[in-house]
């Protein structure tokens, strides 16, 4: 049996609730059976795996590998996954490196099947580090399930301090943002822009995302996002926005649902005349 996690309300309050039982309704989610019985398996048989094709190979070790990643619906694409497992992270040509999703080149990392001789897999640490980040992840999806941006709330919350505190450039900082699903959209809606940015130029996206950063948040700088408050302020746009958004497309179908159904045909015409 698996635990639902609990969101009775949408946008801001709904999100204030889930963060004040976090700990708890993590803790009830972490103990479910279904979950249980997959950690434990992936503990008692990951030791002895080492090499790639070991991996993906075993169905149920590899749902918890993609999914510690965010990876769940590769688990059909075996030989995709065994060549960014087998080429690894050292060299710049590999898949992983090449790959724009940069999931790809955490998953390769972490199990080292294509950058060491010994993997990472037989380390006495490695159930335990890959476990954590499948828990976070599967919990994130089980919120989605009631939310969804509920989901890529706590997707921002997880990710975004972690890339805005990398020793790279601003520049580079945004090309990831801009280059991952769930921040560029959290970014677009708190900033008010259009989900048609996707469509321009790289490089003028990022003039554009930085030029609104600096009027919302007084930065055009991400590492700013490495502050409990700022990333608060962002995560509180994004929900406060999609909430305007989704309550203006609902008093729309609502008002055409009127106009259609409550008024007939011919009411509706003259209306609208």
């Amino acid at each position: 049996m698996s635990y639902t996690p609990i969101v009775p309300l949408g946008g801001y309050a709904g999100w204030a609730f889930l963060n004040r039982t976090m700990d708890s309704q993590k803790a009830a989610f972490a103990a479910s059976a279904d979950l249980q019985n997959r950690e434990s398996y992936f503990r008692d048989k990951i030791g002895s795996i080492t090499t790639a094709e070991e991996l993906v190979n075993d169905r149920r070790l590899l749902s918890v590998a993609l999914g510690a990643f965010g990876l769940d619906d590769d688990i059909s694409n075996r030989y995709f996954i065994r060549k960014v497992l087998e080429e690894g992270t050292l060299d710049t040509g590999s898949l992983a490196n090449k790959l724009s999703d940069k999931r790809y080149l955490a998953l390769s990392k972490a199990f080292g099947f294509g950058d060491y001789s010994t993997p990472r897999t037989v380390l006495s640490d490695f159930p335990d580090e890959i476990l954590q980040k499948y828990e976070e992840h599967q919990f994130e999806i089980a919120v989605g399930n009631s939310d969804e941006t509920m989901r890529m709330a706590l997707t921002v919350q997880r990710e975004l301090p972690e890339l805005a505190g990398k020793p790279t450039s601003e520049n580079t900082k945004w090309y990831s943002i801009i280059g991952s699903k769930t921040l560029s959209v959290a970014f677009q809606t708190a900033l008010g822009l259009p989900s048609s940015m996707g469509s321009m130029d790289i490089d003028q996206q990022v003039s554009i995302y930085r030029q609104k950063a600096e009027t919302v948040f007084g930065s055009a700088d991400p590492a700013q996002f490495t502050e409990p408050d700022t990333l608060n302020k962002l995560v509180k746009l994004y929900l406060l926005r999609s909430e305007m958004a989704s309550v203006s497309s609902q008093s729309g179908q609502s008002i055409a649902l009127q106009l259609l159904q409550g008024r007939g045909s011919s009411g509706a015409i003259s209306l609208l005349l």
